[in-house]
């Protein structure tokens, strides 16, 4: 059956999502080879933290790369979901980065992060029920508003459940998009990490997104910790979580792909060879070459 916020939104137009192709995460370590080797990658995500706030190098570099490749903005500070008011200074310096680098997407996590002004430096789950649905949709629409664009929201990786959601994330992710009218970047190691956590059905998680609201795809590595897997973007890609990116290339198609590598962080070569499998992996699954 169809969920109430797919019967109010049918009508609307699905978003354009930018066909970036497979990249990767900009990193200090890689500038030089970013700037100066030959063009290995189809495109940039950069943290957007490390450049709102900042003049000198890193933004220069920023506006080189931008002027080779498209490059899409990630946050970690929106804290879309925290009971604190938005933050309007933030939210303004971030159109200001928008408007000087014109980036193909903007994104942050669906979380929160801080508490009474205070940043708590981790990306903390909400509670999935309808209020807090409402709740963040509004919050996302005025986002949206003083950016003047659509953003794209991450799926978390959760270690816990709360008592007191009483939907699944999928479900909660799939209205929350067609109720802001936003996108959705998806973290296909997240989805894994979560469902290897907490019992979840990853099969039936992808199944559960609408395809035409998923604007990006992330992958990284995990560490097994025994009890559980922790996210921690310090490894190659896992082979499980390969498999589960097989099947969302088949359901997800061209959105844009790439590859977090943010602890123990590899040569540049090396972190080629691993947006050159998602690559493969998309060839393969459509039979063609990516765009």
């Amino acid at each position: 059956m169809a969920s109430p916020a797919a019967a109010v939104f049918r009508g609307r137009d699905v978003p354009q999502w930018p066909r970036l192709g497979f990249g990767a995460g900009l990193r200090a370590q890689h500038y030089r080879d970013v700037l100066e080797g030959p063009r290995r990658l189809d495109w940039f995500e950069a943290i957007t933290e490390n450049y709102i706030d900042t003049a000198g190098r890193p933004l220069a570099v920023l506006e080189r790369v931008r002027c080779d490749y498209p490059v899409a903005l990630h946050g970690v500070a929106l804290s879309i979901g925290s009971a604190d008011p938005l933050d309007e200074d933030y939210l303004r310096k971030l159109r200001r980065l928008c408007d000087r680098i014109e980036p193909a997407l903007v994104s942050d996590h669906l979380c929160w992060s801080g508490v009474s002004g205070r940043p708590l430096y981790d990306l903390l789950p909400l509670p999935y029920t309808p209020a807090c649905l409402r709740y963040v949709a509004s919050r996302v629409a005025r986002v949206q508003e003083v950016l003047g664009r659509r953003i794209a929201l991450e799926n978390p990786s959760r270690y816990v459940d709360l008592r007191c959601s009483t939907m699944s994330e999928h479900d909660f992710l799939a209205e929350l998009c067609e109720r802001a009218d936003c996108g959705l970047l998806l973290d296909v190691n997240n989805v894994y990490v979560t469902a290897s956590n907490l019992g979840v059905d990853a099969r039936a998680y992808l199944d559960a997104i609408p395809a035409g609201r998923v604007a990006q795809i992330h992958l990284a590595g995990f560490t097994d910790m025994g009890t559980h897997l922790f996210d921690t973007h310090s490894a190659p890609v896992a082979a499980e979580v390969w498999d589960l990116y097989r099947l969302a290339v088949t359901r997800f198609g061209e959105a844009a792909t790439m590859v977090e590598w943010d602890e123990d962080i590899p040569s540049f070569e090396r972190l080629c060879e691993e947006v050159a499998i998602a690559r493969g992996i998309f060839e393969e699954s459509h039979g063609r070459r990516a765009a």
